[in-house]
């Protein structure tokens, strides 16, 4: 069965960061009610004068913006562009999907954000030098905190001493 949203009538809710040039606005999580297995989808307004969320790229996720109304800038690793009503806006995986608007104009910037839900992701912020693991729930980090995959693995041997081993 269809699941049917008027974008006109959804309440968007204020979400603001304690950093105050990242403040959204958003839909309650529209994938959850349509019941949606694969893919994430919200309707989030951007104010006059605000940023998206800080400048990411995703490991796992995809990212479509369909600009809905209004204008806005976008960031890319190639530069800066803006970007308006009825422009599709693709993000694919890894740094060259990394991307953020900025609102520089005095209306708001209306956009439909879609993404692929894989159950787990990892994000990374190039500005800030940090990495999202998003599980159930966030889990932030320093990139600069990376180990190698055997740190901590090199006492194997006494790791197993004392276990039974089956006959």
């Amino acid at each position: 069965m269809a699941t049917r949203f008027q974008i006109d009538s959804l309440p968007l809710t204020q979400k603001q960061s304690p950093v105050p040039e990242f403040a959204w606005h958003t839909s309650e999580r529209l994938s959850r009610l349509a019941q949606s297995k694969h893919l994430t989808f919200d309707i989030r307004s951007l104010d006059p004068d605000k940023y998206s969320y800080p400048y990411h790229y995703h490991h796992s996720s995809e990212e479509l913006f369909v600009i809905l109304e209004g204008a806005a800038m976008l960031r890319t690793p190639i530069g800066v562009e803006e970007v308006k009503a009825g422009d599709l806006l693709f993000f694919e995986t890894g740094p060259s999907g990394a991307h953020q608007l900025f609102n520089h104009t005095d209306l708001p910037c209306k956009y439909l954000d879609i993404r692929t839900e894989n159950g787990l992701d990892a994000v990374e912020y190039p500005d800030s030098g940090k990495i999202n693991i998003m599980l159930a729930e966030q889990r932030i980090y320093d990139v600069d905190s990376e180990v190698d995959y055997f740190k901590g693995e090199t006492e194997v041997r006494n790791k197993w001493k004392g276990l039974r081993l089956p006959d």
